[in-house]
């Protein structure tokens, strides 16, 4: 048995953040597949009271909230560090963590990318209107994070870090949707960042098929 479990949604954007923390350590792992809608069945509630995903177990240890979760792995396992050392980077980081969770989730991946993806994959209609309507906050977010990572290989500078794993299941299925690859054309930096990411090991082992293949076969 693998030394950690993530429960979650496969194709969930944060429960693959989590899983591409193990992978970047080089942790095995195994995945407790939840259906869609399950997370406050009471089941669940007993691992997060707050009825969200994913929960990681690491032996006894149990922990919710997926920054908290690479956070740990970071400390615990130190190399390769996703963490800078400089305090700038450190909080650069940090910004683009916040970014991620407080605007870019709600305000393109819960509405645009949702609609455009998720929705047809469940059997939901499309609501037309909520993306329309998300088109202007979806702008600012890209706009700013084009802005914060200039001409850096990644979102913090020249490494890997804990903002890269949190943001890059959210932009790289944005960047699939049709406004998502309108909204990008003019920032060659994120473009890039989008295929650097995307040709990453962790990457192509954490995809919505994998994960889906995984909970078939579990």
């Amino acid at each position: 048995m693998s030394e950690f479990t993530i429960y979650g949604v496969p194709g969930s954007p944060y429960v693959r953040a989590a899983l591409l923390g193990l992978e970047e350590k080089g942790c095995a792992w195994q995945l407790h597949a939840m259906p869609f809608g399950a997370f406050k069945a009471p089941e669940h509630l007993q691992r997060h009271p707050f009825g969200r995903i994913p929960v990681m177990d690491h032996g006894d240890f149990r922990l919710y909230e997926v920054q908290a979760i690479l956070r740990y792995l970071d400390r615990i396992i130190p190399e390769p560090s996703l963490t800078p050392r400089d305090p700038r980077a450190e909080a650069r980081m940090n910004q683009i963590c916040g970014i991620t969770d407080w605007y870019f989730m709600p305000q393109v991946s819960a509405t645009i990318t949702f609609q455009r993806i998720v929705a047809p994959k469940i059997g939901r209609p499309v609501d037309e209107a909520r993306i329309a309507d998300a088109i202007p906050r979806a702008e600012v977010c890209v706009t700013e994070i084009s802005r914060l990572i200039g001409d850096q290989p990644f979102m913090a500078g020249e490494a890997l870090s804990i903002a890269d794993l949190l943001l890059a299941p959210q932009l790289t299925m944005f960047a699939e949707v049709p406004e998502g690859a309108a909204m990008l054309q003019p920032h060659a930096n994120i473009r890039s960042w989008v295929e650097r990411m995307n040709a990453r090991p962790s990457m192509k082992a954490t995809t919505w098929e994998k994960l889906h293949e995984l909970a078939r076969a579990a």
